[in-house]
């Protein structure tokens, strides 16, 4: 084997055992293995057991892993990784009073996004972006979802979309992209609503679908935003162009998008900060994801999503950061875990299932990602602590040490011979 980890104090495996995701009780099981051993080779997972089971002389390279913990690499499945401008002022005036909602109507919030963005070059944009995925990284980040629709126009969405597409080619993260033309009507569609939505249904789902720009669709379905009734629209004709469908639902109000994902089999509805006991019924027997954004209502001071409630209603839950400039302006993965755990009252062993197995089951990716076991891709994060409680309880700091990606050091600060 070209890698072998060995004698691992904690080894979180979160087993999967054939399973898309963990639900309910399922979350608590992490596959915890103490003096652990994990052996690599081409850039899949060869072994995984006890350090008493494996032959070290059969390895090309080994690392000790002694006072070390070993997980599965972190997948965000939710994040607007792809924008140009920051704004900072407008986090200046929520802390003195303003809503969100007020900074939207007086033109700024999203609209500012948007005009940036627009007005950016995709190489300017291409820049930010992988710069920002450098970040995600360094904090153990190994797989991400990117949506567009800070675009807004057929043009500028699919400007967004083939800046996704080349992160893709440039950047060792695993991209998975989202077309989310569907984010709000844009100000110069102010008054042309219907337009807009033909655009969409006309020209840029199938647009995308025919030069493959994008795996999911997603709609934001709010008050202010997309009805119920645009967004069933919006997701038929991508389930009709053989793509898959997200929703953002039930984030303001309960307006019945996790339904609505529901009805479509979406593979997520994220954000669900308002459900009633029949959308929590009708996205389990869909087997729809739910992707709570703790990072989100820390960020804008707001309630939090009731992910206690879900998990024990059987809804697998997974955790992502939404990492946006608006609502939740960071791409700490390891942060939006405290949050988790301290503010929706998840276990620590729920927090790892959440961001790992659960969360490459919101991008259809656990039957390769999301676990460390043998015959999926080697994407492992080594921390330099004993405990893996040790990683979400230290609040704000980064134990990372190493982070493999299908095989091969991407990150390291250890002093460990490593094969280049």
């Amino acid at each position: 084997m070209d890698l072998l980890i060995n004698h691992i104090t904690n080894l979180v495996t979160v087993r999967a055992l054939g399973s898309r995701f963990k639900r309910g009780k399922e979350m608590t099981d992490i596959g915890l293995i103490r003096d652990g051993a994990v052996g690599i080779d081409n850039e899949r997972i060869v072994f995984v057991g006890t350090s008493s089971d494996v032959d070290e002389s059969r390895a090309k390279y080994v690392i000790n892993g002694k006072g070390k913990t070993v997980t599965p690499g972190f997948v965000d499945s939710h994040t607007h990784l792809v924008f140009a401008g920051t704004r900072e002022h407008e986090f200046s005036l929520r802390n003195a009073g303003a809503s969100y909602a007020e900074i939207h109507r007086s033109g700024g919030g999203i609209n500012n996004t948007v005009r940036a963005t627009r007005s950016a070059s995709k190489e300017e944009l291409l820049r930010l972006s992988l710069h920002r995925l450098d970040t995600c990284l360094s904090f153990g980040t190994t797989t991400v979802e990117i949506k567009s629709g800070y675009g807004l126009t057929f043009e500028h969405e699919v400007k967004m979309l083939e800046v996704i597409q080349e992160l893709r080619e440039r950047h060792v993260l695993d991209v998975v992209s989202t077309c989310l033309g569907a984010h709000t009507i844009p100000f110069d569609y102010k008054d042309r609503r219907q337009d807009y939505i033909a655009m969409l249904l006309d020209q840029l789902i199938p647009y995308v679908a025919e030069h493959r720009l994008a795996e999911f669709v997603d709609v934001f379905c709010e008050e202010g935003a997309f009805s119920i009734d645009e967004g069933r629209s919006i997701l038929q004709r991508a389930v009709d162009k053989g793509l898959g469908v997200k929703v953002h639902a039930d984030q303001l109000t309960s307006l019945g998008g996790s339904r609505l994902a529901a009805e479509f089999g979406a593979v997520s509805a994220d954000h669900l900060d308002h459900l009633s006991d029949e959308d929590i019924v009708a996205m389990k027997r869909s087997g729809t994801v739910a992707v709570v954004l703790p990072g989100v209502s820390l960020f804008l001071g707001l309630p939090m999503a009731d992910a206690r409630r879900l998990i024990e209603q059987g809804l697998p839950v997974a955790v992502a950061t939404d990492a946006n400039p608006g609502s939740c302006m960071s791409e700490n993965i390891q942060l939006m875990m405290t949050v988790a755990g301290t503010m929706m009252h998840l276990t620590v062993e729920e927090i790892f299932t959440a961001v790992t197995l659960n969360a490459a089951a919101a991008l259809r990716r656990s039957e390769i990602l999301g676990s460390i076991e043998v015959g999926k891709q080697a994407d492992l994060l080594i921390f330099d602590v004993p405990s893996y409680e040790m990683i979400p309880y230290h609040m704000g700091v980064n134990h990372l040490s190493c982070v493999i990606k299908r095989g091969r050091k991407v990150l390291d600060t250890m002093q460990e011979k490593f094969n280049d």
